[in-house]
Parts: structure tokens; sequence; C-alpha cells
């Protein structure tokens, strides 16, 4: 592992499930069933560590809004009891190459989304996942939010690198 890699949140551990090892994560990855397969590495961060803990993804699945994730090595509460509160993270490595058209949430926050006509709405400050499509959420000049939904109708380009989208807004998406 390089030294100075960066390091991407994938979830946070905010409890423990059952008594066989099992945790119970809020998620922050884009890819939830990429990320959390079978035999998959991830790293733990918590506080009071200075490095990181790697661990194996033995299991994964889903419960209510959580996922729920055990270890290789870790199958008891007992072992998995002290990860509570710490976040799982993945170095930049370990991303992986996207398909045309596919961002990771990193590259899409903090962009610049303005409209064809060149009026600057605000720039991405958080991303939903509702269901069919992403749903971006923009933080206006003015303080409000605009919701600009992740079709091909409306996000004309996305310049990761420049941080800048350009959308063509439908009529009533900016009122």
């Amino acid at each position: 592992m390089k030294v100075m890699e960066r390091w991407f949140n994938v979830g946070k551990i905010v409890n423990t499930h059952g008594i066989r090892g099992e945790v119970r994560v809020i998620s922050r990855t884009d890819f939830p069933e990429e990320r959390y397969k079978k035999g998959n590495k991830l790293y733990i961060f918590r506080e009071c560590d200075t490095e990181p803990i790697e661990v194996t993804v033995k299991s994964h699945r889903v419960h209510k809004s959580f996922d729920l994730l055990s270890f290789e090595g870790y199958d008891s509460i007992n072992d998995v009891e002290p990860f509570k509160g710490a976040m799982l993270k993945v170095p930049e490595s370990q991303l992986g190459e996207l398909n045309e058209g596919e961002y990771y949430f990193h590259e899409i926050i903090d962009c610049t989304v303005v409209t064809e006509a060149g009026e600057t709405i605000g720039k991405v400050k958080e991303i939903l996942t509702p269901g069919a499509n992403d749903v971006w959420v923009v933080r206006r000049q003015d303080g409000t939010d605009a919701l600009i939904p992740y079709i091909d109708d409306v996000v004309m380009h996305v310049d990761p690198e420049r941080k800048i989208i350009i959308i063509r807004p439908m009529e009533g998406l900016l009122e």
C-alpha cells in the first residue's frame, strides 16, 4: 500500500447485528453490491488507531436500510464490538474503472452546474439514490436546493476534471 494513497469512505459501522460478528453499516458507496462483495478487502479506520485494520468481506446482505457485513476471522459480537463508530474505506487504487457516463460520487460532488445558456445554478452538494436514477442536490447561490435528475434529457455534459456539469433544464425543473 502506498503511504500517501488517497482513501475513500464506503460506509460507517454504526452497530453490531446479532451475535455472530455482523456489523450494521450505513453505506456511503456508489456501488455497494460491488464494494461489499465476498472476498473484497476493506479498511477499518478507528480514531484510536494509527493504521487502518484490513478486513476481508465474508458476507453481505441488506437489512432494512442498512448493509450487514461480516469479515473473515471476526466471528462473534465481541470481535466486532470495537469497530462501532469506525469508517470503512478503500484506497484509490481499489476504485476500478467505470463505464462511459458513470462517475464516482466524489467526482460529482462540488461540481458547478451550469445551463446550456451559461446560467450558473450552483454546486452539487449531495447525491440521492432513490431508485431509477440518481438525483443531484445542487446548492444554489441563494442557499436553496435544486434537485437535478441524472438523466440524458437533462444532463448534457459532465467534466469531472474541470468540475463542470452542463444541463438542459426541463420546464419547471428549476422553479
